[in-house]
């Protein structure tokens, strides 16, 4: 969809926040190359000094990406994603640290709070990654699974958890490609959602928690 032209007022808040858009909404997914600076100022219609002061707010903020004689690539969905990914680093013991922290206490928040609405969203999901661990599609396991997880959280209804937990989306998918190469080693949730079902804070911790450090256990020593 292209970019609606800016009003002349505010030019650079206004650009940024069009960028800022396109990535949002999936125009430009993570790791995408997003179109040179003389055709954003004419879909923008600014001029590229604009254009240029907007890339480069979105690149201090960790949303853009500048690679000299490359181009500009989407780094991540949001400033906090992007603020998450400079503070974990690529490191895969960093960012299951990270999802432990967040994961148990949603997990424990989601069994005071769930709704019939959310463990029905739950329990499809999770019967969606056991029939893709049959059919050994790792891949679509991974987005599921992810999804999973990231379901757990909104479970909580905790707005700030969730978007602390929504920055985190990529590496967490990340995490998830990286620990569930085996299917059959992947550690299901069945439990986890039970607890959330009945309500159980302890078991609920226990399960999110548990398999969170099972995957940090089979990691080799820093």
């Amino acid at each position: 969809m292209p970019l609606a032209s800016a009003r002349r007022t505010g030019l650079v808040d206004q650009a940024i926040e069009q960028l800022r858009q396109s990535v949002a909404s999936g125009e430009w997914p993570v790791n995408a190359r997003i179109p040179t600076e003389p055709a954003l100022a004419e879909s923008l219609g600014v001029g590229r000094n604009t254009v240029r002061e907007a890339v480069r707010a979105l690149a201090h903020s960790g949303i853009l990406e500048v690679r000299q004689g490359d181009g500009t690539y989407v780094r991540a969905t949001s400033e906090v994603s992007g603020a998450l990914h400079r503070l974990c680093g690529t490191e895969l013991r960093d960012v299951l640290q990270v999802r432990r922290c967040l994961e148990v206490e949603a997990a424990r928040l989601a069994a005071t709070v769930r709704t019939e609405a959310d463990l029905a969203e739950l329990w499809q999901l999770w019967e969606r990654t056991e029939e893709l661990r049959s059919a050994g599609l790792g891949e679509e396991f991974a987005r599921t699974d992810a999804e999973l997880h990231f379901a757990v959280v909104r479970s909580a209804h905790n707005p700030v958890l969730t978007e602390l937990y929504r920055g985190l989306t990529e590496v967490v998918l990340a995490s998830v490609v990286t620990s569930t190469r085996n299917l059959a080693d992947s550690p299901q949730h069945r439990a986890l959602i039970q607890a959330i079902a009945d309500g159980d804070e302890a078991a609920a911790i226990g399960e999110a928690g548990g398999f969170l450090d099972e995957l940090l256990d089979r990691l080799p020593e820093p």
